[in-house]
């Protein structure tokens, strides 16, 4: 019996993990948008209310087929106690999440703070109840087939131990592959809008680490701790760029320099170093969520 299973505590907590993967890859691009934070802080207190009501339906049904668990949820119960888990923990990555891109600061009121709340929870809940169609890929064995006991890794041993280099060399490539295709995926449609240097506007240096920080322990997450995509090969992975940390740090500077790449292509290259640098900092936030997406997919 695995750790997670004895643990229940434990098991809830990945549970959580794969739920907020889901969220944040479903719900970062409506993030990065003015007209869903103006809207939420003028609305009313009751179609806030209605509109979590509405909420739970669709959510509902996802438990019912997808969910954030591990397996569906076959008893309308525990479809039903889920759902209002993936809502609520929805609307608490919203509040967090916009607290970080400087939506919700101690300044804002406590209305228009809900408001935002209430409507960007709602592409983070949908996302909770799709985690495991969203990011349940399954890893290619591009590290070699060897490991299946049919006698081709003792081949690639008698080579001299090139046949074991080229699917090391291979899964990295992949990896940063992966990382390019699923950074420009996520962050191509945030790029040219005017809400990346609104939000840059608002960093201060301290605020620009702590939104690094946060883009790397969310990427580590989704690749190493929510259980998708063969985790436990991740972990065991060999190679330049395989170890959980290093492959973490490195795809995320891939992710910084596909941002980088995107501000540019959007006539932003002409901008003084330190506020490309800023705005390359916001945009890699979601660059780097698509990116570990990318790598799950492969």
């Amino acid at each position: 019996m695995s750790a997670a299973a004895e643990n229940p505590w434990r098991t809830e907590a990945l549970d959580l993990v794969r739920g907020m993967s889901g969220g944040l890859l479903f719900g970062v691009p409506l993030l990065y948008t003015m007209e869903v934070w103006w809207t939420g802080a003028l609305t009313q207190a009751w179609v806030l209310l209605l509109i979590a009501a509405l909420l739970f339906v669709p959510v509902f049904v996802m438990n019912k087929t997808e969910g954030f668990r591990p397996s569906r949820d076959v008893r309308w119960r525990d479809a039903a106690a889920d759902s209002v888990e993936a809502v609520a923990l929805g609307f608490v990555l919203a509040v967090v999440m916009l607290v970080l891109i400087r939506e919700i600061t101690t300044g804002t009121p406590l209305g228009a703070a809900l408001g935002k709340a209430f409507y960007e929870a709602v592409p983070f809940c949908l996302g909770i109840g799709m985690a495991r169609h969203l990011l349940g890929g399954e890893r290619s064995s591009v590290e070699g087939d060897e490991q299946d006991g049919n006698g081709e890794g003792d081949a690639g041993e008698g080579d001299g131990g090139e046949g074991d280099a080229r699917p090391r060399v291979s899964a990295s490539v992949a990896d940063l592959g992966a990382t390019v295709v699923g950074a420009v995926f996520i962050s191509l449609a945030i790029a040219p809008t005017d809400e990346v240097p609104m939000i840059s506007s608002a960093m201060t240096p301290l605020w620009l680490l702590a939104m690094m920080a946060a883009s790397l322990l969310i990427s580590y997450a989704i690749v190493f701790v929510a259980g998708f995509g063969k985790q436990d090969e991740r972990h065991a992975s060999e190679g330049p760029f395989q170890h959980p940390i290093t492959e973490t740090v490195v795809c995320y500077l891939v992710a910084l320099a596909v941002a980088m790449v995107l501000l540019a292509l959007f006539q932003r290259a002409l901008l003084p170093w330190p506020e490309l640098l800023s705005q390359s900092i916001v945009l890699a936030l979601p660059a780097a969520i698509g990116g570990a997406a990318g790598r799950l997919a492969i």
